[in-house]
């Protein structure tokens, strides 16, 4: 009787993963260009303080929903009898029910004064929408115990064709109420509601065709009780954490709100997205892969090389494209999204190299995990919250909403270039090495700099700017694909 080598089921599993990864990141990848594309129509429809009412509610319900299942959808992965994972999903799903019940009696106590607190009383009649957002997982964020049964199952393309699927409904509604007039924040929100239940419900078929049999037999309500009781713990701590996290993300929004006004918040959330959505999609891949490689050149004593390469490649494909938006910013947002938008574009500016060091920390901080080093990311978590709320707070007083954008991004580029130099530095790599690289970066960029400099100097049309900048870091990118070697020196 033959068996199958211990090579050939490293290669076969290897494979399986790279295929997984590409068909869940090709998913997402093809949602967020749906909403990119839709991006300058949408701009031209919607104004900056609508978009702003947007942006706060769906900050809003993005802390909410990071708790919705108190995280017990984490532990839906962790146990091998398939009727205990079943019966966590149904305890999951149960939390999320009660947790978006919970938000009626709070919404009904807090919306009103949280409204005025915000200086958005356009924002209190959408409110009342939060328990519905909740139930089906959040905005654009996919049902939490929908994807992690679907991960468990590795329905990857499930979860693909369902976020795919909720982009084109959100964006085909908010054009719909942009065309026939419905310019408001209702319009937005009402687009992203529509995208969200589509897709978790969508997500919920392909589960149910996969797993019925499973779930039908499965679940019971001691058995639930039980998988809820067991795993307590990792509800507890894991919820405080990304409760930590989410909130530090979202509390720029409010507070630029409560400082100054929802046309505030819409330049910010523009400016954000704009940076975020491709370095987010790419980053996140990068450490998924970055985090396996790691752990096996941790044991295998070349972690220290290993890191000071990725470090390299990070560094090479994020500096020159935020570094042409830092100079050149609020010209692409002019051409691009209206010239109603060239303020977001000047955010853009200030925020790109807070950006870049936090694209570069991210998928680094996974060694934290690798090297037993945990209370290093909670006190990173929560240097970044204290942070954002003081840098925020101090340009609010000052009432000045460009100082409080740079003093937000200062001291983001601090807190996450430190944790990224401490972080390779404490993998083995040499600071006289990190300073190489991004000495080498920078000189690489001077010229492209002072060429698009110049170009502002002589007050050269925007639009010719845009151009220009396009097709330098084209050509950038065309020298960098064919010195390629990430995935070969990962390999």
């Amino acid at each position: 009787m033959n068996k199958e080598s211990p090579q050939k089921k490293n290669d076969g599993t290897s494979a399986r993963f790279t295929s997984d990864i590409f068909t869940l990141v090709s998913g997402t990848a093809i949602a967020q260009i749906i909403m990119a594309v839709s991006s300058p129509a949408i701009t031209r429809l919607f104004s900056p303080e609508v978009f702003g009412i947007y942006a706060l509610f769906s900050s809003i319900t993005s802390i909410l929903a990071s708790i919705l299942c108190l995280k017990y959808e984490a532990a839906i992965v962790l146990p091998e009898d398939e009727k205990n994972a079943a019966n966590l999903l149904a305890g999951s799903l149960g939390v999320a029910g009660l947790v978006s019940l919970f938000t009626i009696p709070l919404v009904w106590l807090t919306g009103e004064s949280l409204s005025n607190w915000l200086h958005a009383p356009e924002i209190a009649p959408y409110l009342w929408w939060i328990p519905i957002v909740l139930f089906f997982g959040g905005i654009g964020a996919g049902h939490p115990a929908l994807n992690m049964w679907a991960t468990r199952k590795k329905q990857f393309a499930g979860i693909s064709y369902s976020r795919i699927s909720g982009a084109l409904a959100t964006i085909l509604i908010q054009l719909a109420f942009g065309f026939f007039g419905v310019k408001s924040g209702g319009g937005l929100i009402t687009g992203a509601l529509a995208g969200s239940i589509f897709s978790a419900i969508l997500l919920a078929f392909f589960i149910w065709r996969q797993s019925q049999t499973l779930l039908s037999n499965s679940i019971h309500w001691a058995l639930i009780w039980q998988n809820l009781k067991e795993y307590k713990k990792t509800s507890f701590y894991n919820t405080f954490a990304i409760l930590l996290n989410t909130i530090s993300w979202q509390i720029p929004s409010l507070l630029l709100s409560y400082f100054f006004s929802p046309t505030i918040v819409g330049y910010y959330a523009m400016g954000t997205f704009v940076l975020r959505a491709p370095m987010d999609l790419i980053g996140s891949t990068i450490g998924q892969v970055f985090h396996s490689h790691s752990a096996i050149s941790h044991r295998d004593g070349t972690l220290a090389g290993f890191v000071e390469s990725t470090f390299r490649q990070l560094v090479e494909y994020s500096f020159f494209p935020i570094l042409i938006l830092a100079v050149v910013g609020r010209e692409i947002f002019s051409v691009v999204f209206g010239t109603q938008w060239a303020e977001a574009g000047v955010y853009t500016q200030i925020l790109s190299i807070w950006m870049c060091f936090w694209f570069i920390s991210s998928p680094l901080s996974r060694l934290y995990i690798i090297l037993d080093r945990n209370e290093y990311a909670l006190n990173i978590n929560i240097a970044v919250l204290v942070s954002r709320i003081a840098s925020l707070w101090l340009g609010g007083i000052l009432n000045s909403p460009r100082l409080a954008i740079w003093l937000f991004s200062i001291s983001g580029a601090i807190v996450y270039g430190v944790l990224a130099i401490s972080i390779i530095v404490l993998a083995g790599v040499s600071w006289n090495a990190v300073g190489k690289i991004l000495l080498r970066n920078v000189a690489i960029f001077l010229p492209v700099g002072s060429i698009l400099l110049l170009l502002k100097i002589f007050a050269i049309p925007d639009l010719i700017q845009v151009i220009v900048s396009v097709f330098l870091t084209a050509l950038y990118f065309l020298y960098r694909f064919k010195k390629l070697n990430f995935l070969k020196q990962s390999g």
